[in-house]
């Protein structure tokens, strides 16, 4: 790694902070934290609906940032970072959270929140290494896709029993954990991908939303 040159002016840490893309990167995070500090209360609809702003947030802050002009590398350097940080809090372990939290915390759901953790540390420093396999494919299945799977299932949360979800849940989540590592290609949505995510994040936002009203 190279060593800073001790002639430069620092730059400070909360300068990046005004980076517009940073700005995006950061309101995901804090609907994570939102999605997480409800599912610690077992309001599952509202953390859903944390849950999918913060996939819609991860999306536009790439799109932000190559669209953005002026940026510099160092800009760029530091948004990558604090991209794959963040990712590691939205569809790491919130989901582990949503797991334990549904499991009521049960010693039986720390091994599998564990797993969830564990395969999204591996992947996300697999990806930081060694990038795209090919210009739009990746080697796994990308984290941000459990998320956008996850807040599908809930929606039939209450359908079957509370046990029988559960156990749904736990197996659900291993496998998608399994395919995050697996050796396979899987595309890179991009694109008009973006415009079906906005549709999707607004129609779960309705429908949890809907939820969450009073009778």
């Amino acid at each position: 790694m190279a060593r800073p040159d001790p002639t430069q002016a620092p730059v400070s840490i909360l300068s990046f902070a005004k980076d517009l893309p940073n700005i995006c990167s950061l309101a995901g995070l804090l609907c994570t934290l939102l999605a997480i500090y409800y599912a610690i209360l077992g309001l599952f609809p509202a953390a859903m609906i944390g849950l999918i702003w913060a996939v819609f947030f991860d999306w536009s802050d790439g799109i932000i940032a190559r669209h953005l002009k002026g940026r510099n590398d160092k800009q760029r350097e530091f948004g990558g970072q604090l991209d794959s940080l963040i990712d590691i809090v939205s569809f790491s372990i919130c989901p582990a959270i949503i797991l334990l939290s549904y499991g009521h915390f049960s010693p039986w759901f720390v091994p599998g929140a564990f797993i969830i953790v564990a395969t999204g540390v591996l992947r996300l420093s697999y990806f930081n290494v060694f990038g795209l396999v090919e210009k739009s494919t990746y080697m796994g299945l990308a984290l941000d896709n459990n998320v956008i799977i996850l807040v599908f299932v809930f929606l039939f949360n209450g359908v079957i029993s509370q046990t029988a979800f559960s156990v749904f849940l736990y197996i659900l989540l291993m496998v998608l954990a399994a395919f995050n590592v697996a050796s396979i290609k899987t595309p890179k949505f991009a694109g008009r991908w973006y415009y079906a995510l906005i549709l999707y994040t607004l129609v779960i936002t309705a429908i949890y939303g809907r939820q969450l009203l009073p009778i």
